[in-house]
């Protein structure tokens, strides 16, 4: 039995997730971010079967989410995000807020501040002029992707 792609569906949120919509492959997008770089470093962090691991790492390299480079001095080589899979990190803090707001208890929550000031960070929409604007205010255009449903994953 296959699963049916959604590489090909009018909707972005249904693309992006058979693109990265394996939580190991967000979990490798995370240890990215905070630096780590070699394989030996995720299996580490996450905890992950060594083959389960090797296939998410090449399929993100695959979607252009990581790169493989050579390590210093020529050693082995490492995984390092492109600007494709750093902009993932945006996401990924979106899912950490919303996470740390609706998944725990108010005493379990972790805070993400800023650096300098200390200010809590929050994540809101905004237009190109800068005006704030809610989730119930966005329109989709053209509207391609409305009647979009999740495929069966059995073909």
């Amino acid at each position: 039995m296959k699963r049916k792609s959604l590489a090909r569906s009018p909707c972005p949120v249904a693309r992006s997730l058979e693109c990265v919509g394996e939580w190991w492959s967000l979990l490798i997008v995370r240890d990215a971010l905070m630096g780590k770089r070699r394989f030996g470093e995720f299996q580490q962090s996450l905890g992950a079967a060594r083959n389960i691991l090797a296939d998410r790492l090449k399929k993100l390299v695959a979607w252009g989410i990581l790169e493989q480079v050579p390590g210093p001095r020529g050693t082995r080589r490492e995984y390092v995000l492109t600007d494709k899979g750093r902009e993932l990190g945006t996401v990924l803090l979106a899912l950490r807020l919303w996470g740390a707001k609706w998944l725990f208890a108010t005493g379990e929550r972790e805070l993400l501040v800023d650096r300098v000031s200390g200010q809590t960070i929050g994540l809101e929409l905004r237009t190109k002029d800068g005006r704030r604007v809610r989730p119930a205010d966005l329109a989709l255009l053209p509207r391609i992707s409305h009647r979009v449903k999740a495929p069966s994953t059995l073909v």
